[in-house]
């Protein structure tokens, strides 16, 4: 398949270490309160933004599929910077043009090309969804969503393979995401609708299940794991608007690792990301801004709501008004900027970091698609 770079060389972003990218795609409408199909939509893309200077140089590569169906963390990118991972997740219905069914594609994008390339296609699991890479680059874990199970794909250079598939929960309990641990021995898998979080442990090329489940508040979708491997953060949302959600925070230096603080931060969250000093936590939540007009609980606005590292925990220290419906949310990769993907408006807000404050950037780009996803490499 071939790449068409719009703007800029990628293969000079990717020198600079500062790579983010942002998944957008056309085929998903949200603001009706209830995902629906597109049929006809344009082909997906991605957008890849150099944080090596601020404002960002932005590029975007034509034709590779991806979703807002499943957490924000559906791209992966290895610590080099040499591929990313992208999980195709979902496709359209063949029996009814305005559904979609799962898919099973994971996608290798070779990021040091010029211009970039899909150099490989791996068969995955019923819709693979939120995935990590590992500090090592060694390996992957990839949740598939609608099978109820977590693979893990082994890294060698640039050529990528299943290694081990796991069953985790039955496929209605949905397995959304995966987080790895900084020593690559553990990973907390967020199984959805069961309501808690699975412990993994990672030996070689084989993942095994822990029989001990992880109380989360709500239902956990986005996880991730401190930059030091004490805490894991998940946010869940309960039984819907307009009640306030929380995060979940588990102390994984424990044995055994244990739920240890549950934080209120607002209804709906989407997704979280923690800054690179693991100092901060960055989530945003989707509200009513999902909602129709003149229904109860819209909102015109999501929430962008930021929380500090105070030992074993975090607190809410600010709350700022981002875009309508924010999907994916990360750090650059110095840790001075968040960037928001706001989906319906076809772009991403920036906001500065300065120690604990945040103030918006006053900065908008522009994508040529919905951004659904937002990831930086896990250093």
């Amino acid at each position: 398949m071939r790449l068409t770079i719009f703007i800029a060389a990628l293969c000079a972003v990717c020198a600079q270490g500062q790579v983010m990218i942002s998944g957008n795609e056309y085929k998903v409408d949200l603001t009706t309160g209830t995902p629906k199909f597109i049929p006809g939509a344009k082909p997906d893309t991605l957008t890849i933004l150099n944080f090596s200077s601020f404002p960002p140089a932005v590029s975007h590569v034509e034709a590779v599929s991806n979703s807002v169906i499943g957490p924000p963390s559906n791209i992966a990118i290895t610590p080099d910077e040499s591929i990313a991972l992208v999980a195709d997740s979902i496709q359209q219905d063949p029996a009814n043009p305005a559904k979609y069914v799962p898919a099973t594609k994971i996608r290798v994008i070779d990021l040091k090309a010029n211009p970039p390339a899909v150099i490989q296609e791996i068969e995955s699991g019923k819709q693979p969804s939120g995935m990590s890479i590992s500090r090592d680059g060694k390996f992957a874990l990839v949740a598939n969503r609608a099978e109820g199970t977590v693979s893990l794909l082994g890294i060698d250079g640039k050529s990528v393979s299943i290694k081990h598939t796991l069953e985790v929960c039955k496929p209605e309990q949905n397995v959304a995401d995966v987080a790895i641990s900084p020593d690559g021995r553990m990973a907390l898998a967020s199984v959805c609708d069961g309501g808690y979080l699975a412990l993994l442990h990672v030996r070689g090329d084989k993942v095994t299940l822990d029989p001990r489940k992880i109380s989360s508040c709500g239902k956990p979708y986005r996880v991730a794991i401190t930059p030091d491997g004490v805490l894991g953060v998940t946010a869940g949302s309960g039984q819907g608007l307009p009640d306030t959600d929380a995060i979940t925070v588990v102390d994984l230096s424990q044995d055994p690792p244990r739920s240890t603080d549950y934080i209120p931060i607002g209804a709906g969250p989407e997704s979280l990301e923690i800054s690179p000093d693991g100092k901060l936590i960055a989530a945003v939540l989707i509200g009513g801004s999902n909602m129709p007009k003149g229904t109860p609980f819209h909102e015109k606005e999501g929430k962008l709501v930021i929380l500090a590292r105070r030992g074993k925990t975090f607190e809410v220290t600010q709350v700022l008004a981002t875009g309508a419906i924010p999907e994916g949310v990360a750090f650059s990769p110095d840790g001075k900027h968040i960037v928001v993907g706001c989906h319906p408006s076809q772009k991403l807000w920036a906001y500065d970091v300065d120690g604990e404050t945040v103030r918006e950037a006053k900065l908008r780009i522009d994508l040529p698609g919905m951004p659904s996803s937002l990831r930086i490499a896990d250093k």
